[in-house]
């Protein structure tokens, strides 16, 4: 299929696309979130300690960062389409190989490795190809999709829950992976736009148009795709590298309040019941939040970086005051107020990558992020494990989750003053050319009038012999 125009419709089958992707978050990084409920029961089924257990959730978010370059070299090789089919699979079969639950090593190598290569092949063209589907409303349809985790997590907590109860956790698994395989008719239904506009463009660019010149080589030039999958050159941008950091720090923390969520709920002696649906509150209160900040940035009264760091600091404060809950209900209302600023971050951080970057660079540098931000996502929750060990009580992994926030919103602060200098140092440099190309400066002005006025008198003084008559 060919497109009928490179640039993004905003709108039309693009919304089709931001449903299938909506779906997409749902079965992927919902299942992720709700993972906590598993927690504790393989922990007891191992007898592990928490640190141990907790490298299955690690080895999951590793595994899905790095695979996002991978994922996005495959969608400029092949489709968007093609890619997140093969993520349905993957997460499939990372789940229906877990039900087995031979030892701790085959859950790392299946829950966490499998489940999260399906996740990177699907979530990380998913959101791809809705930033080609739409360039004004952009912000509003990132959030839509990215909703869909939440919503699914709101079903997924007491879900979760009854499969555990009903059939045991290893049977849950199962179940679960079965409902992945729902990704792949997802995919299915992203039309490959991107795709089809890089084919159209280098048409053009071996075969012109009659009539149209070199507009053709203008098309390839300015096609929205990028020929090279992963540009390392932009780790030599500052601008990059300081949101990289960011996004390093941010995944070491958002990845420990659902995982730990659960376990400081049973120690503070909460039934099950009741626990689950703290993650379903998490769930409601997340996809309220994304949508707010899509609309609300949509509206381009504040700008997204300045939004962004705004929310990340209200999410560190949260979790900051999570660990003083004693009771049910002052847990669900300090779980309410992290979920809500934990949407309204998560709606517009790829908005701003995109703003850093461009979108010429968009594809490369969403791999790219993720491949940087792995090492946060990696480390962060067996580190919360590990200080949990220590402290004996799942109240410090919270801590430590606002603390990071809080250093990574200061490299936000860094990135926009630097923007900020940039944009002004630029304006410094043009504002005399444009003053000086129309009007002559002062020292010219008398220069050349004393240049006439000496003119003037050696005209007087030795008149030109053709004038002599």
């Amino acid at each position: 299929m060919q497109a009928k125009d490179s640039n993004p419709p905003d709108g039309g089958y693009g919304w089709v696309v931001v449903v299938s992707a909506f779906m997409v978050m749902g079965l992927t990084v919902a299942v992720l979130k709700t993972f906590g409920l598993f927690f504790v029961e393989i922990q007891q089924h191992f007898d592990e300690l928490a640190s141990t257990t907790s490298w299955i959730t690690s080895v999951t978010i590793a595994v899905f960062h790095l695979g996002a370059p991978v994922a996005s070299s495959l969608c400029v090789q092949y489709t968007h389409r093609t890619v997140v089919i093969t993520g349905g699979l993957l997460a499939f079969s990372g789940m229906a190989l877990g039900f087995f639950g031979l030892n701790m090593v085959w859950m790392y190598a299946t829950t966490g490795f499998l489940q999260g290569l399906g996740i990177s092949f699907s979530w990380t063209p998913a959101i791809s190809i809705v930033s080609h589907y739409f360039s004004k409303k952009r912000a509003l349809a990132n959030a839509i999709a990215s909703a869909g985790e939440c919503a699914f997590a709101f079903v997924f907590g007491p879900f979760f829950q009854w499969l555990i109860s009903q059939y045991g956790w290893k049977g849950a698994l199962l179940i679960i992976g079965g409902i992945q395989l729902n990704i792949c008719v997802c995919g299915v239904l992203m039309r490959p736009l991107a795709s089809s506009c890089l084919l159209e463009a280098s048409h053009y660019g071996t075969e012109t148009p009659p009539g149209n010149g070199a507009s053709g080589r203008d098309k390839e030039d300015k096609s929205p795709i990028m020929h090279k999958t992963l540009n390392w050159m932009l780790v030599k941008r500052p601008e990059f590298v300081l949101y990289a950091i960011f996004g390093i720090l941010a995944a070491m923390s958002f990845f420990v309040p659902p995982l730990f969520l659960v376990p400081l709920s049973y120690s503070l002696g909460i039934d099950e019941s009741w626990t689950a649906s703290l993650l379903s509150i998490l769930a409601m209160v997340d996809f309220g939040g994304r949508l707010l900040c899509g609309w609300y940035a949509n509206l381009h009264v504040t700008k997204t970086i300045h939004l962004l760091a705004m929310t990340i600091t209200l999410i560190s404060t949260s979790l900051m005051l999570l660990p003083l809950a004693n009771s049910y209900l002052s847990l669900a209302i300090f779980t309410g107020f992290y979920g809500f600023f934990f949407g309204t971050t998560v709606a517009i951080h790829i908005t701003v990558l995109a703003d850093v970057v461009g979108m010429p660079e968009f594809d490369s540098a969403l791999g790219l992020f993720m491949l940087i931000r792995s090492t946060g996502g990696f480390v962060g929750p067996p580190f919360a494990g590990l200080i949990v060990d220590m402290a004996g009580d799942y109240r410090a992994s919270f801590y430590m989750a606002g603390a990071t926030l809080i250093l990574s919103a200061g490299f936000l602060i860094i990135l926009d003053l630097l923007q900020q200098r940039k944009k002004r140092g630029s304006k410094i440099r043009t504002k005399p050319e444009k003053s000086t190309l129309p009007y002559p400066s002062l020292h010219t002005l008398k220069h050349q009038t004393r240049r006439g006025q000496d003119a003037e008198e050696n005209e007087k003084l030795s008149p030109c012999p053709f004038h002599a008559n």
